[in-house]
């Protein structure tokens, strides 16, 4: 008997919720994908075709239920957005709210951000990634699961634009002094104030407020 290389596991920072899918996200997944969409493959995306023109990127990672992100397409259409979910529910309800809002400058995709972020979006394509409280892993086991880790941020250095951002944000102390420590060891990001108006609330930072968590958020410029 022959022995069978072992293969390593990745480390995902997303587990897969069980969540129900309503059947109006059902007929979107089904029905809006193909327009909204962009399918998994292990090529380089071009961002011009896929948009029908040339405007500045804004990627956000785990987008939720996109209400987010649909709010700052509508606010913001000179610029393009593609937003990253592997929870069908929350894919299905933003398919929804861009069909709604008559949107044409969103696309999404449904798979790992790391695995997107690495074979699809071209090096220098972004002129900004949108973080939002994501998962922070608060048992010191499970820290080795945080998307923010030097090779994340390694990545992040890749694929934006000099002179973009990386804006993140989370309601968990522990994990906020996490992320500082990790992008400020990259010579390449440096924190910076933002002017402008304020973002919409999301879900999950409603839901930290109630449970008394105080909201860090810091913007980091790629120089």
């Amino acid at each position: 008997m022959t022995n069978q290389p072992t293969r390593r596991r990745t480390i995902r920072s997303f587990v897969r919720r069980a969540s129900r899918v309503t059947n109006a996200q059902r007929r979107a997944l089904d029905e809006l994908w193909p327009k909204h969409g962009i399918d998994y493959t292990a090529h380089e995306l071009d961002i011009c075709q896929l948009f029908g023109r040339h405007a500045p990127i804004v990627l956000e990672i785990g987008f939720g239920n996109g209400e987010l992100l649909v709010s700052l397409a509508a606010a913001n259409p000179a610029r393009n957005f593609i937003g990253i979910e592997v929870h069908e529910p929350g894919v299905g309800h933003c398919l929804l709210a861009i069909e709604t809002a008559r949107l044409t400058n969103v696309r999404l995709s449904r798979h790992d951000a790391i695995d997107v972020l690495r074979q699809q979006v071209p090096d220098a394509a972004l002129s900004r990634i949108n973080l939002f409280f994501s998962d922070p892993w608060p048992k010191k086991r499970h820290h080795k699961r945080r998307i923010v880790q030097p090779d994340f941020v390694a990545l992040l250095v890749k694929k934006i634009e000099i002179g973009g951002l990386f804006h993140v944000a989370t309601d968990w102390a522990d994990y906020a002094e996490h992320i500082n420590a990790i992008v400020l060891k990259n010579k390449a990001f440096t924190p910076v104030e933002e002017n402008g108006p304020a973002r919409p609330e999301t879900k999950f930072e409603l839901r930290g407020k109630r449970l008394g968590h105080e909201i860090w958020e810091q913007r980091y410029r790629r120089v």
